[in-house]
């Protein structure tokens, strides 16, 4: 590890698992893919890549069973999206980088995380990859350095929390999109179907 590297801030994993699901009908969260809920199956993903790792969750959350198994940082703002956790996660530990991760990319694989962390360069304040739908940053795959973060909580003060808005070319390490379908998402009960008959063949 080079000297650069050792003044890196400490990298902590957050599992985004606050959304409503209001497409899917159900929580994607929850939702099982080879047996094993889609939430549980990306922390355990995230915690071996990060020094510490949590799921967000909305305060009626927080006793769900499965989210009650796992470390949790409680969204303090409402309907804003996935800034809410983001948000959270940088007022309880300010001083660590987020490696963050939608709980809907269920082809996520430990590559993806490793190269993302592997980028770090301690001058780019957000490491992501270029989404292969848009060609824009993708946000909720990516490292949030404590300067990104602080800059989210100032537009958020002005009542703006689109991610995407903090991803400047000038501070975003932005790296070739994934040759695979590993950042796909599954938000409506179609897609989800089509994953599981597609984890059925290749079983």
């Amino acid at each position: 590890m080079n000297e650069e590297a050792k003044t890196l801030p400490a990298l902590y994993g957050l599992v985004l698992t606050g959304g409503a699901s209001t497409r899917m009908g159900a929580d994607k969260a929850l939702l099982e893919y080879r047996g094993v809920p889609q939430m549980h199956a990306t922390f355990r993903l995230l915690e071996g890549q990060v020094e510490r790792c949590f799921i967000s969750v909305r305060e009626e959350q927080r006793q769900e069973p499965l989210r009650a198994a796992l470390p949790q940082i409680v969204d303090r703002l409402e309907s804003i999206g996935p800034a809410a956790g983001l948000l959270a996660a940088h007022a309880a530990y300010p001083d660590a980088a987020w490696l963050a991760v939608a709980c809907d990319l269920p082809l996520l694989q430990t590559s993806t995380l490793s190269g993302l962390i592997d980028a770090r360069d301690g001058g780019h304040a957000v490491v992501a990859y270029r989404s292969p739908r848009d060609g824009l940053p993708e946000p909720l795959c990516a490292i949030w350095e404590p300067a990104a973060l602080g800059n989210l909580a100032r537009q958020a003060e002005g009542g703006s929390y689109r991610l995407r808005d903090i991803l400047q070319p000038a501070t975003t390490l932005l790296l070739p999109a994934p040759d695979s379908d590993v950042l796909d998402n599954v938000n409506t009960p179609q897609e989800h179907e089509r994953l599981r008959f597609r984890n059925r063949q290749d079983a």
